[in-house]
């Protein structure tokens, strides 16, 4: 069930700070459901656009983070902030996340905003402390007094050839924690609406991109380009629409998820694609719904497989949805090993999309 992802290289050395710098590339291409609209946009210019709107909006929003000022960012998704808002807003901070992580949160305490960048993150375990111990828990611990209105965002999962020690996925961590809501975008419109409803939640939000989609253009809406445009927190959206199998995924597998929809269509097989954007809070309601009408479940993740986010959708469908149920569920996940730095073993720690067409086509009793 461990697929083979394709890559189109794979980047020798170290993991330093220039190293991860200069690993801005675009996305794998994977067939998507489009907004309505014509006008496109990357993932990177809706990140951009939209904490550049929301600065705009309230004074009260700053950025933090490694070289997100004078260098615009590792991934240039802070690009033209600091020329804009100066260095009072924009801030460039030591190599120390558990230093900025704790002063984001104190700051958030006093009643400003931060989004705080992490520049992957598998370095945000620096400041694990600050994210669980002092954001997450703090309203909660206050009887509701303190509120924690704090964004932490970065690249999350696997890249290309960058190791165990950074190439994990920390959805299932963050999403494990009362108290932190933990978002996960893959289109443009994603991405945009969701960051803004981020930065304007009054709780901690960890916000997982994916390097790997940063460069990827999508068909983004008039309404998606509104200053006011806000996607809510804890709604998933059904990007396509079956009978016959419930897909469901986040982040750069949702592309993975509509190919695979569209092989499993041509051999007769309705699949239908959810796209999560939301793990904490989970839309249990869609997913429910939909195995309801399909019967059938396909769960999708690059993160382990032990405990993760497919672990507990399978959960939550065998709890609320089991007699709907005409075949066992199906999970997708990486593999349950420290992802490999060889480029031929990380394809294989990784799902791909004949993997996912071969557990619909199981689910489906398709399988030769």
């Amino acid at each position: 069930m461990w697929g083979i992802l394709g890559r189109r290289g794979v980047v020798d050395g170290g993991f330093s700070a220039s190293f991860l710098r200069s690993r801005m590339r675009s996305g794998l291409v994977s067939a998507r459901s489009y907004a309505a609209g014509s006008k496109e946009m990357t993932v990177r210019d809706a990140l951009n656009s939209a904490i550049d709107e929301e600065m705009s909006a309230d004074p009260k929003v700053f950025v933090m983070g490694e070289e997100v000022g004078q260098y615009q960012g590792a991934y240039k998704i802070t690009k033209g902030l600091l020329e804009k808002y100066g260095p009072e807003r924009v801030y460039d901070t030591p190599i120390t996340e558990a230093g900025f992580t704790g002063i984001g949160v104190g700051a958030a305490y006093a009643g400003l905003k931060p989004v705080v960048e992490f520049m992957t993150f598998n370095f945000s375990m620096q400041a694990i402390d600050h994210i669980i111990n002092s954001a997450a828990k703090s309203n909660y611990m206050s009887a509701g007094q303190i509120n924690v209105p704090i964004v932490f965002r970065g690249p999350n999962g696997a890249a290309a050839g960058v190791g165990a020690q950074h190439s994990q996925c920390y959805a299932a961590w963050y999403a494990s924690v009362p108290g932190l809501k933990v978002l996960a975008p893959y289109s443009a419109e994603d991405a945009r609406g969701l960051l803004k409803a981020a930065i304007r939640d009054p709780d901690p939000v960890v916000f997982l991109e994916n390097e790997l989609l940063y460069g990827e253009s999508f068909p983004i809406s008039e309404e998606a380009l509104d200053s006011s445009f806000c996607l809510p927190i804890g709604k998933a959206k059904i990007e396509r629409e079956g009978k016959d199998v419930t897909i469901t995924t986040f982040s750069k597998m949702v592309g993975f998820a509509l190919k695979a929809a569209e092989k499993l269509a041509e051999e007769g097989i309705s699949a239908e694609v959810i796209n999560l954007r939301s793990i904490r809070p989970l839309d249990r309601a869609t997913i429910n719904a939909s195995v309801r009408k399909t019967s059938r479940l396909v769960t999708v993740e690059e993160g382990f497989p032990q405990h993760g986010v497919c672990a507990e959708i399978c959960a939550s469908v065998v709890e609320e949805s089991f007699s709907y149920l005409d075949a066992p569920v199906e999970r997708i996940a990486g593999a349950d090993v420290p992802m490999p730095y060889a480029a031929n073993l990380e394809r294989l720690a990784l799902p791909q999309v004949e993997d996912i067409v071969r557990a619909a086509k199981r689910a489906c009793f398709r399988s030769k």
